[in-house]
C-alpha cells in the first residue's frame, strides 16, 4: 500500500512543492504512515519535508483555556493555523519562495519556536500528518489529500496501548479519548466532512491489513 500512495504521490504535477496532507483521528497511525511514505520517496530520490500538526501547538494555557477536557477546546484553541499557513504551506504553495519553517512551538518548553528558515527545491514532498487538516480554512492548502480512517473504539485501545495522554495515566488516557478527542472529532466530522473532502482514504483498523480507497484527484 505505501508503494501505491508513493505511486500517487508521483503522479501529482506541481509547479511548487507538493503538500500532502495525512488526516485521521489521534492514534489512527498517521505517523507511521507518513514517515514510512518518506522513506520509499527518498529511496526515489525525491526531497522530503517531514513535519507535524504537533509543532504548530499554541501554548497551554490557550489550548486548554476552555478546559482540559474540553472538545471544543481542542477543535476551535489547540492549533496555530495562521501560521502554519504563513511560514509553512503559503511559501510552499503558488506562488511561494520555498522558505519555510516546519514549526512555530516546542513541546519540551512550551514556548514559541523560530527555528531558522530552508529553502525547499521545486519539486519536494511535504508529508505533514496530524488532525483536523481538511477543515476549511486549510482545504486549498492541500495538493493531495489523505485520510486514515479508523473506528473511535480502536484508537482509544491504541492510546492505551501506547500510554500516550497528557498526564500519562490509563484514568486520564481514558478521560481524553472519551471527554475531548473522540467529541472533537465527532464536531470535526459534523462541520467539515474531511473524508468527502480526501482523495484518498486509508483503513487502518487492522494495522498489519491496511487497505486504501482512491477518490481521485
Amino acid at each position: 500500500m505505501i508503494s501505491r500512495l508513493a505511486g500517487a504521490v508521483r503522479s501529482v504535477a506541481t509547479v511548487h512543492p507538493l503538500r500532502v496532507a495525512i488526516d485521521g483521528p489521534p492514534a489512527a497511525g498517521k505517523t507511521t504512515l507518513a514517515d514510512e511514505l518518506a522513506a520509499v520517496l527518498r529511496e526515489q530520490g525525491r526531497h522530503v519535508i517531514r513535519a507535524t500538526i504537533d509543532d504548530f501547538l499554541v501554548p497551554r494555557a490557550q489550548r486548554y483555556r476552555r478546559g482540559r477536557y474540553s472538545a471544543e477546546g481542542c477543535y476551535f484553541d489547540a492549533h496555530d493555523r495562521a501560521a502554519l499557513c504563513r511560514v509553512l504551506l503559503d511559501p510552499l504553495g503558488p506562488g511561494g519562495d520555498r522558505r519555510f519553517r516546519h514549526a512555530v512551538y516546542d513541546s519540551d518548553t512550551d514556548t514559541a519556536s523560530s527555528p531558522p528558515p530552508m529553502t525547499a527545491p521545486a519539486d519536494a514532498v511535504l508529508l505533514f500528518d496530524g488532525v483536523f487538516l481538511l477543515r476549511p480554512e486549510l482545504l486549498d492548502r492541500w495538493d493531495l489529500r489523505i485520510f486514515v480512517s479508523v473506528p473511535f473504539e480502536e484508537t482509544v485501545v491504541r492510546a492505551r496501548v501506547r500510554g500516550t495522554a497528557p498526564a500519562g495515566s490509563a484514568a486520564d488516557i481514558e478521560r481524553s479519548w472519551r471527554d475531548r478527542y473522540i467529541p472533537a472529532q465527532q464536531l470535526y466530522f459534523a462541520t467539515a466532512r474531511p473524508t468527502d473532502h480526501a482523495d484518498i482514504v486509508v483503513h487502518n483498523a487492522q494495522l498489519q491489513r491496511p487497505t486504501w480507497e482512491y477518490r481521485g484527484l
